[in-house]
């Protein structure tokens, strides 16, 4: 996969906002927290009132290959400071089919690396409006990410503004400053007025300053998620999940461990 590389225009605003307060989230509470009992967490989105999207790292252990519980996931939309606009456990989940954490090609594991989690309980549409998707985005296109991660774990941040450095075959690159924790992290669009999911984050690297996340072109990928949680195919629950294991380098207590696929400097 070639790389392009696209410098921001002088001016880019291109700063984290913390959204702190109850009027800082109008409009991204759909965003929140997958905690994974206290083994480590990852950013998700709702595109359905029970249905989480997330990325399928999130979901299989990277070094194992174990599938996660669903029941022992909880969803925090508009999470803060320990208030959360809505929660729910998870009750199933399913993965692209073509995901396999130890696939060699590189490409294609970015293009599959998609997952949902449909909740036990749905989450009210008038408390935290799910997001729809699309496909408007390329080279030099400007996004906007909200996120959690590690060090801005107890509430989501906002890039304003960041830029699709790069697409092609179906990958996508981005300048959004992301980092450990911000896995399955939505990636948004505006030129529908309302935030339209693009892509989530999958990897990315941060070195000298720079930053460089990688996602895919959402849609394709997500309908053939939505066609196999409708037909069962690939789904599984509570009692089909792998044994619980510790996730290397988690933690406990009120910092939890980070799932995250990033590249340290």
């Amino acid at each position: 996969m070639g790389l392009i590389a696209l410098a921001l225009p002088a001016g880019a605003d291109t700063d984290l906002k913390r959204l702190t307060l109850r009027q800082d989230l109008l409009g991204w509470e759909a965003v929140g927290r997958l905690d994974k009992d206290g083994r480590g967490f990852c950013t998700g989105a709702l595109i359905a009132p029970d249905l989480v999207l997330t990325a399928a790292h999130c979901l299989i252990d990277s070094r194992s290959g174990k599938r996660s519980d669903p029941t022992e996931i909880t969803f925090r939309a508009g999470l803060r400071d320990g208030e959360a606009i809505g929660q729910s456990q998870g009750a199933r989940a399913v993965a692209h089919p073509d995901y396999d954490t130890f696939d060699q090609d590189g490409l294609r594991q970015l293009l599959s690396d998609v997952a949902l989690l449909e909740l036990s309980t749905p989450i009210p549409a008038g408390h935290a409006s799910p997001f729809a998707t699309s496909s408007r985005t390329g080279t030099g296109a400007e996004v906007t990410v909200v996120s959690f991660a590690r060090d801005r774990f107890s509430a989501p941040s906002w890039q304003r503004a960041c830029r699709t450095t790069f697409k092609g075959q179906g990958a996508l690159r981005f300048s959004c400053d992301t980092t450990f924790g911000s896995s399955g992290a939505p990636i948004f669009e505006l030129t529908a007025g309302r935030p339209r999911i693009v892509s989530i984050v999958s990897r990315g690297s941060r070195q000298d300053g720079k930053t460089e996340v990688f996602g895919m072109a959402i849609e394709a990928p997500l309908s053939k998620l939505r066609r196999a949680l409708r037909s069962g195919s690939g789904v599984w629950d509570g009692a089909q999940a792998a044994p619980r294991t510790a996730l290397p380098g988690s933690t406990q207590g009120d910092r939890p461990g980070i799932g995250a696929r990033f590249v340290r400097p």
